[in-house]
């Protein structure tokens, strides 16, 4: 850190050496450093060498001296730059010059009289500076030599306080941008002053100092402060003055109650009584029950006798907690404050419950919005921290904390129509539930249990004028606060879902059905996440799954009308993460439940599930998906989800007859079927009993697709189209089985894997009709050569299924395998078979699928892959863009390939590989301008067009007439984003004519 730094220590260590001389030569060492670096160092110096020679410092002129050098640095004005790595910010200069300033008590009589000089000063960072090393001077010198400055101390605090806080309230509220610097320093202002004064009342009242209390409390300005804003009638809603005059007064009184218990007495001894008559609050009746006091709903109502009555409630809440946390003595905490609070309590709990029916009248009468605002904002807090005391230290009894329980739940049950006053309402019910649990308190968690939650669990059994989606709300926010208050949620939650479900699948409710959207969303996006992340709930959700299983073997009668598929996908997540929380046990008995439960419901012959040399036997033994059941369906469905949500240890229930059931099914076009068959085998352990199901099953998908089925007489008894129909659909749900099969080994980094592919790629290069060679209808032979098409298209889409990632199964969410780089060894293995087999193709329609094969398997994949193999990559990117652009359904591979080009482009590597290809790129960005189809891939394209400009100059000049007449089209673009995206490209291309002036 020294080096370079031309601090003299040597001859720093000779003064010292000389005794008495050693100040001076600090003197002198300060005055002479100029780099911030070296002051810095300075600096510390001066503090650690006046701590070892205080008595070198008894002789007043020597520590002036010493002061009068470091005052000529402050307050610290920083412009110095300095692009090394030794770089000083003002703050850390700052703060060495402050610790150099309270090093020794001696510079008190110096540095306190300039500390409040500064504090008139007009430079914001002059007053930080100033507060920040007062406070620590406060704190440094001790209290006996700092008495003497206690009440000019206190008089410019009050300046800045009075000054400078309601400012930084005016600025908070204010939403110029351009005042950014001003409204942070006059906050920082304002939090300085108010942190001193706190330190400042700590240093002054101990032991119960009363004098400087008295300062503050008997001041002429507090006081007139006091009577101006709770004077009848003085705050209105176009009051400005008036309320920041209240802000300021509140810190004030908030910072004094909030230091000391004897303080929190002091304060609430002389102001507490005046604010409650300030409110109506007669002296005589407060004793009484609430229902005493006469409720206030006049316009003129008292709010700065309310806001100062919050402050002080909150402060004095602070305080105790603050206590509590810090000491374990428990003793002295009870003493005016609390007697005064116990006493008032009732009526104060009505008064503010009165003050939140005045907004409505203001609002009847065209009153301000604003004022509206703080008053609900004053009352709804005034009644939070009366019931968020520190458990068995509360001042409020218990009559009052049920009352302000009352008043939240009546306005979270009827009073969504406002949803300001609705949001604050619940944010304190919260905050009060989250205040029982930290201080453990079990007798406000049973009041609590019974107004609040319980209260708002059966809002979930009947009719209510609150909407559905704001009881979800209320009741997962108020749920998910606490550990305690989790389980009769759940619970609750987890009854009326099974009474939705019911009533939505056997008495066809639209109603339940909607209603039972809403409640699996708040189940898995709130309840579930919460208890997983907490850890503590064991296993939530098995009873509800076990339950719903239950069910459906006892009901017969189960409906799922078309538009309840959303429903269904639902039930579906919801199964998963369940099941996928639960311990392998419990997984293993929710399977068994599920598979027995389904095997039973659809009475399959026991031969169904063998597995048999062909694969086609059980798949007409079991029926059509036209003819399986509702309840079949949705218990299939479930039992999917229950085997893709499993751990890789769990046990499986009949693995053999279990394959086979999901092989079936998928081969029917059941897509959960295929992704649980996958997630299976993503996570079989044995390896003897993986590879005999990895043979079982490619051997069974290779059957469907070799068209080995069309000897079987009992598949196909005709030639006509039904037939031919059919065996397109089977070798297309094939395809989509294998697909997902393959994706599971892939990311196990299974051997296999290249197989599959293999089998994908021959399904798509295959020539063959799947039509039966007897036939020679023309008719026929044109409807087999379009099914055809379909599956090998399904074939080039398989390339996507195998690459893409996954929400529904095989991640990490639901204990799937996956081994790193999975996708870029693929990749690399398959990159050269889809570049020969493009080649040698001569079918343009195959060619087609060929290239849409391959961009399924660069999209998405690392820019670093695609450049190590650009000379292979990039003339099929650019030939896929060309050949794909004409069929809509390729829209949104185009813009993917659009988003590797543009990888190319802005890659210093890849800029290097498609330099040479630059002519046919912006030939290809061309005619993507009028891409019809997609917007997207209009302005990705000007996007590329405008990145080429950053290539050399001389490859790209000759075609900037072409680019700027191309893009004259897109000027007229139905967009907005195209046509700002036109002028941008084009200004670029454009200004080559300069770039050429001065080439």
């Amino acid at each position: 850190m020294l080096a370079g730094c031309p601090l003299r220590l040597d001859s720093i260590s000779a003064e010292i050496m000389q005794g008495d001389d050693f100040v001076y030569g600090l003197i002198q060492a300060v005055d002479q450093e100029k780099d911030p670096r070296c002051l810095v160092l300075t600096f510390h110096l001066v503090q650690s060498l006046v701590k070892l020679f205080l008595s070198q410092l008894g002789s007043e002129h020597v520590a002036q001296d010493l002061f009068e050098v470091l005052s000529c640095y402050f307050p610290v004005y920083f412009t110095h730059k300095i692009a090394d790595d030794f770089e000083v910010k003002r703050e850390d200069l700052s703060d060495a010059l402050m610790d150099a300033f309270c090093s020794t008590p001696y510079f008190e009589p110096f540095a306190i009289p300039l500390l409040l000089d500064k504090l008139s000063s007009s430079l914001p960072l002059a007053k930080i500076d100033s507060l920040k090393y007062l406070n620590k001077c406060l704190l440094n010198f001790g209290t006996e030599r700092m008495l003497q400055h206690a009440q000019n101390i206190w008089f410019a605090l009050k300046d800045v306080i009075l000054n400078h806080l309601p400012q930084a309230e005016i600025l908070s509220s204010s939403v110029s941008v351009l005042g950014g610097d001003i409204k942070y320093h006059e906050h920082k202002i304002a939090t300085e002053a108010l942190i001193c004064l706190k330190t400042t009342i700590l240093q002054f009242t101990c032991p119960n100092n009363v004098d400087f209390l008295t300062l503050i409390i008997d001041d002429n300005v507090v006081e007139r402060s006091f009577c101006s804003v709770t004077m009848e009638g003085s705050y209105s809603d176009n009051d400005d003055k008036n309320d920041l005059k209240l802000s300021a007064l509140g810190s004030i009184l908030s910072v004094v109650a909030n230091s000391s218990i004897f303080g929190c007495n002091r304060v609430f001894q002389d102001f507490f009584p005046r604010l409650m008559v300030a409110l109506g609050i007669d002296l005589r009746t407060s004793k009484h029950s609430a229902d005493a006091y006469v409720e206030i709903v006049s316009q003129k109502f008292n709010y700065g006798a309310l806001y100062l009555s919050v402050e002080l409630l909150a402060s004095s809440r602070d305080l105790i907690a603050t206590v509590l946390e810090s000491s374990n003595s428990k003793d002295s905490l009870r003493g005016i404050w609390w007697h005064l609070i116990q006493e008032f309590s009732g009526p104060l709990t009505s008064a503010f419950k009165s003050a939140l029916m005045i907004p409505n009248k203001i609002t009847a009468e065209g009153g301000n919005s604003n004022y509206m605002q703080e008053i609900i904002i004053c009352s709804v807090k005034g009644l939070e921290v009366l019931a968020t005391y520190a458990g068995e230290h509360t001042p409020v009894p218990r009559k009052s904390f049920e009352d302000i329980l009352e008043v939240f739940i009546l306005i979270i049950i009827s009073r969504y129509e406002d949803p300001f006053l609705w949001k604050l309402s619940l944010k304190s019910l919260v905050l009060i539930g989250s205040c029982i649990a930290r201080f453990k308190d079990s007798n406000m968690q049973m009041i609590y249990n019974e107004i609040v939650v319980r209260r708002l669990v059966r809002l979930l059994h009947k009719d209510s004028i609150l909407p559905l989606d704001l009881i979800l709300e209320a009741i997962s926010e108020i749920g998910t606060c606490t550990l305690d208050l989790i389980s009769p949620v759940i619970q609750g939650l987890e009854e009326a879902m099974l009474s939705s479900f019911l009533q939505a699948c056997v008495d066809e409710s639209f109603k339940s059905s909607q209603d039972l959207v809403l409640f699996l969303d708040c189940y898995c996006t709130k309840i579930l996440p919460w208890c997983h992340t907490s850890g503590s709930i064991e296993q939530p959700g098995m009873h509800f799954v076990i339950n719903i299983l239950e069910q459906m073997e006892d009901n017969i009668a189960f409906k799922m009308k078309p538009e309840m598929q959303d429903l269904l996908d639902k039930m579906m997540m919801t199964m998963k993460l369940v099941v996928r929380g639960c311990a392998e046990n419990n997984q293993y008995i929710i399977l068994e439940k599920a598979y027995n439960i389904m095997l039973a419901s659809a009475n399959l012959p026991s031969n169904a599930l063998l597995v048999s040399s062909s694969i086609l036997e059980g798949f007409q033994l079991i029926p059509d998906f036209c003819e399986l059941s509702c309840k079949n369906k949705m218990l299939l469905y479930f039992l999917a989800s229950i085997v893709t949500a499993l751990h890789q240890q769990t046990p499986l229930t009949n693995v053999a007859r279990l394959l086979n059931l999901l092989l079936v099914f998928t081969l029917k076009g059941h897509l959960p079927a295929a992704q649980a068959l996958a997630s299976v085998a993503n996570k079989l352990p044995n390896a003897v009993i993986l590879e005999e199901t990895i043979e079982m099953i490619l051997d069974s998908f290779s059957s469907v697709l070799s068209n080995n089925h069309q000897n079987e007489p009992h598949m196909l008894n005709s030639n006509d189209g039904a037939s031919m129909h059919f065996c397109s659909n089977l070798q297309i749900n094939a395809v989509i089985g294998i697909a997902w099969f393959g994706k599971a080994l892939l990311m196990r980094g299974h051997g296999r894997v290249k197989d599959i592919s293999m089998v994908i790629l021959k399904c798509l290069l295959s020539n063959k009709n799947i039509v039966p060679s007897s036939s020679h209808h023309q008719s026929g032979n044109f409807i087999g050569e379009d099914m055809h098409y379909l599956v090998a298209r399904s074939a080039a889409d398989a390339f996507h299924l195998l690459l893409s990632d996954s929400d529904v199964c095989l991640n990490k969410n639901f204990h799937a395998i996956i081994r790193p780089l999975y996708k870029q060894r693929f990749f690399s293995s398959m990159l050269p078979v889809l570049h020969s087999a493009i080649k040698e193709c001569n079918s343009p329609r195959t060619k087609a699928l060929l290239y849409r094969a391959f961009g399924h398997t660069i999209s998405g994949m690392p820019l670093t892959v695609l450049v190590a193999d650009a000379k292979k990559v990039l003339p099929l990117l650019l030939d896929s863009l060309s050949v794909l652009d004409s069929d809509i359904l390729n829209k949104d591979l185009i813009y993917s390939l659009l988003l590797v080009l543009s990888g190319f482009l802005i890659d210093e590597k890849g800029k290097e590989d498609i330099i040479g290809y630059v002519h046919i790129v912006i030939d290809h960005l061309i005619k993507l301008l009028s891409y019809p189809h997609m917007m997207l891939v209009r302005e990705t394209a000007i996007q590329c067009l405008t990145a080429i400009t950053a290539f050399p100059y001389t490859r790209i000049y000759p075609l900037r007439t072409q680019v700027l007449g191309a893009l004259a089209g897109a000027f007229d673009d139905k967009k907005r984003n195209v046509r700002q995206e036109a002028v941008k490209c084009c200004h670029a291309w454009a200004s080559m004519a300069s770039r050429s002036i001065r080439f």
